[in-house]
């Protein structure tokens, strides 16, 4: 079955187009929910985390195996990018850096704070590095700090964050190149 009428309520990074292969990774899920469980999906977007290949693909892997389950953004981004903000059951199909559908994933939970409260035990959940709280910060604050260079706003302590917490629908113990041939 396909569901591509969904296409007008996906949403993308950098007026990203979804690809056929993701597309037809998508459907797959889909065709495995109800009409109503499909229409109170409230956005779709396909993407890759963090900005180089080596994360990108590390973060794809970790949030497959379920040890990556929470990630934050700048808040200020959304509305200089003119993009939504993440919202509760938003659907993401999460890419590797070559754009190649890894997984499916369910926003469960949405928080705002800023960058000087996040706590030890999210930056456990976002599950990288060495999970410890320090390397969390060491590595988001330059992170967030070149992202925000690249928006052309400042990034400090207040700087306010969305914190998404997520969890993995799809697939569940089936391999992708299965499910795409």
């Amino acid at each position: 079955m396909m569901f591509d009428y969904l296409k007008y309520r996906i949403y993308k990074r950098n007026s990203f187009m979804m690809t056929d292969i993701q597309q037809a990774f998508l459907n797959c899920y889909l065709s495995t929910l109800n009409d109503t469980e499909r229409a109170t999906i409230p956005q779709i977007n396909a993407e890759h985390f963090c900005a180089d290949e080596w994360n990108a693909n590390t973060c794809a892997s970790l949030i497959n195996t379920g040890i990556k389950t929470a990630s934050c953004s700048l808040r200020a981004g959304y509305a200089i990018e003119q993009e939504p903000e993440p919202v509760v059951g938003q659907l993401t199909v999460v890419l590797d850096w070559q754009q190649q559908p890894v997984c499916i994933i369910k926003v469960i939970r949405i928080e705002y704070c800023q960058f000087k409260d996040v706590t030890p035990e999210f930056a456990a959940l976002e599950g990288e590095g060495d999970r410890s709280y320090a390397s969390w910060r060491s590595s988001h604050q330059a992170f967030f700090s070149q992202d925000a260079h690249e928006l052309g706003i400042s990034f400090d302590e207040e700087s306010e964050l969305i914190l998404e917490y997520f969890t993995k629908v799809f697939p569940q113990g089936e391999s992708v190149n299965i499910l795409l041939n």
